[in-house]
């Protein structure tokens, strides 16, 4: 669920149909339905007004992202897990994930500072579970150093361990007004490199991650199943946007049922292993799911 600062009223995504950029009231509201639905949890992204080279609004308490965690938590907090992106593209004025060196480079070390710093702030607004899916050396484990320092162990992670470079990405970035030039192929994995996830999924479970996860889900399903036969955690997969956008512009211009593609795509990632996946489909899957 993307929230935007400053906006009366929930904005459309012209490349996602059905998803918005909410308003807090919107949100709000957005996530009891969720709930009533039998939603599992909602992941927050925040989108700023206002963005600068290091990320400031992503630690900042009175940060969009942070003040809808809050609010969520007090209103939905006892009937679904809270849980918030920690990732700085969002709120840089370049749009990558981590904090630039000089020559233009993303910083991993200095990045992970900003991480820890946006990993308590989220966890006093009182996120349930933190997203880890910014992709950088390390992140687990400071992340997890951090908040233990800090009485936060109770604050789970969910490492994004299987994070490919990918396509499918595009909406989106509309969806949080992403300002990134270039690409991200420097931190995020190789298409074509099975292997680095499953050994990425490894590395994370080792740092701490109380859940790994597998992004984008439909075109890495073998990555999938062997993650899942390779940990002894919850293994997560994030159906996203191009593949919600593909199918909702299929099923538009008349190609495909959409219902039963949106309900075999969720258990084509399923089968692959997932044990739960975020989708932007979640309240009408879990309706379609109670009513059969």
């Amino acid at each position: 669920m993307f929230v935007r600062e400053g906006v009366n009223e929930a904005a459309p995504i012209s490349s996602m149909p059905g998803v918005v950029q909410h308003s807090m009231d919107s949100l709000r509201r957005a996530a009891v339905e969720a709930a009533e639905a039998g939603v599992g949890g909602v992941m927050l992204f925040g989108v700023p007004a206002v963005r600068d080279a290091a990320g400031s609004g992503a630690d900042d308490p009175n940060g969009i992202l942070n003040v809808a965690t809050r609010a969520l938590v007090d209103e939905v907090g006892d009937a679904l897990v809270v849980q918030t992106d920690l990732c700085l593209d969002e709120f840089t004025d370049h749009g990558h994930c981590g904090v630039l060196a000089a020559d233009g480079s993303v910083d991993n070390d200095a990045t992970l500072e900003r991480y820890v710093s946006m990993a308590l702030g989220q966890a006093r607004a009182g996120s349930h579970l933190l997203g880890l899916s910014g992709m950088m050396d390390g992140q687990v484990a400071a992340i997890r150093r951090g908040l233990d320092a800090e009485g936060f162990t109770d604050t789970l992670l969910l490492g994004y361990a299987a994070k490919y470079a990918s396509a499918f990405y595009g909406p989106f970035r509309e969806a949080v007004d992403s300002q990134l030039q270039g690409d991200r192929r420097t931190y995020q994995l190789d298409p074509g490199n099975r292997r680095e996830g499953i050994r990425e999924a490894l590395i994370d479970e080792a740092e701490g991650a109380d859940i790994v996860m597998v992004k984008p889900a439909m075109s890495f399903l073998d990555v999938l199943r062997e993650v899942r036969d390779a940990v002894h955690v919850p293994v997560w997969a994030y159906q996203i946007s191009g593949e919600y956008a593909m199918i909702e512009a299929a099923a538009a211009n008349g190609w495909i049922d959409r219902r039963a593609a949106v309900l075999e795509s969720l258990l084509s990632i399923r089968r692959a292993g997932a044990d739960a996946v975020l989708t932007y489909w979640a309240t009408e899957a879990a309706t379609w799911l109670h009513e059969g």
